[in-house]
């Protein structure tokens, strides 16, 4: 977890081939899941949070590609940095309104 600002959008860009100034946000877990580190660009600047747990650890979501890429939402993130098991949370139906392409 000693990668700042260059190193890891170097990794965003040679290992995960995403583009990192298009306003994602970039996860990084080390080894030991006990640190986390979020990278995005805001549009003038990178910004980094890094938070360390001194008890526990983060839980990964279960990763389906070969890159070890996983896309979670704002609301999974949230669960993740709280501490909360993404494998027992169950989401309930919602209305959701998708406008018609003509």
């Amino acid at each position: 977890m000693r990668k700042h600002f260059d190193s890891l959008s170097g990794l965003v860009t040679t290992v995960m081939n995403q583009n990192v100034l298009s306003g994602d946000m970039f996860i990084f877990i080390n080894r030991k899941h006990n640190q986390i580190k979020l990278l995005l660009f805001e549009g003038d600047g990178f910004a980094i949070y890094h938070k360390r747990l001194e008890k526990g650890t983060y839980e990964l979501p279960v990763s389906g590609s070969e890159t070890g890429s996983i896309v979670v939402s704002q609301q999974q993130l949230l669960l993740l940095l709280q501490g909360i098991s993404l494998r027992h949370v169950r989401k309930r139906k919602r209305y959701q309104h998708r406008p018609q392409i003509c």
